[in-house]
């Protein structure tokens, strides 16, 4: 008598888990496609056209644009008496208060950083100087390559957090620096003139921590954040608020 094949029984957690990767993956790819531009800011955004874009259904994709909203990627506006979701405008005050809290947590961890036991930081320094110098040299190069550039100066940043940062400073740092990607691209597209300023005030930031100086690092990375957020905000103010009409 032939032996009946057994199909293993799916589980609530197998489910769970395939429910989970969907969003995950959903997640993922729907921020990709806002960060890098490819859903505009300020355009609508209509659940069945994400779903056939990624190939999903639209249980995943909603739960992934209600994280997006909780963000800050996603944003909810009334229009003719109905809700609706659209890619978050890019705006001046949006970019000065993630640029701030960025810079207020990337001063605690260089802080602290500056702090280490004195070969820590030489070895430090001098993997910051080869990012800041590889940095500098990309914004003299013409044409400048602006994806280069966003990718040595979000390694000069992280070097130093990760250096200095305690776990929960780390997770606090990763789950809002990403948020201010949009604003970072668009700084090293819009203000490729300023990548010298931009690499002094590195120069600052690794001078401080080389010297064991906790408060002046605090305070430079503070500063290099904060004179980021004035030249955006003078660069979106010429051009117009992405998104916002």
């Amino acid at each position: 008598m032939p032996r009946t094949k057994t199909v293993p029984a799916t589980t609530p957690e197998d489910v769970a888990s395939g429910r989970g990767e969907s969003v995950g993956r959903a997640y993922d790819q729907l921020r990709e496609l806002i960060v890098h531009g490819r859903l505009a800011p300020g355009s609508r955004i209509i659940e069945s056209d994400i779903a056939t874009r990624l190939g999903l259904s639209r249980t995943p994709i909603r739960s992934a644009l209600h994280r997006l909203q909780q963000e800050g990627y996603v944003s909810s506006v009334d229009r003719l008496k109905e809700k609706r979701l659209i890619v978050a405008p890019l705006t001046q005050s949006d970019a000065m208060e993630l640029f701030q809290i960025v810079g207020q947590l990337e001063g605690l961890a260089a802080r602290a950083a500056a702090e280490r036991p004195e070969a820590e930081r030489r070895s430090l320094v001098v993997h910051l100087r080869e990012l800041n110098a590889a940095f500098a040299a990309a914004g003299r190069t013409s044409p400048a390559d602006p994806a280069i550039l966003f990718d040595l100066d979000m390694a000069f940043h992280r070097a130093y957090v990760e250096a200095g940062a305690g776990t929960r400073l780390l997770a606090l740092h990763e789950s809002i620096k990403p948020q201010a990607e949009r604003y970072a691209r668009l700084y090293v597209n819009s203000l490729l003139d300023e990548i010298a300023t931009s690499a002094a005030e590195h120069e600052v930031i690794n001078g401080a921590i080389d010297e064991g100086a906790a408060q002046s690092a605090q305070r430079a990375v503070e500063s290099n954040w904060r004179n980021a957020a004035s030249r955006l905000s003078r660069v979106i103010g010429a051009r117009g608020e992405l998104g916002s009409w």
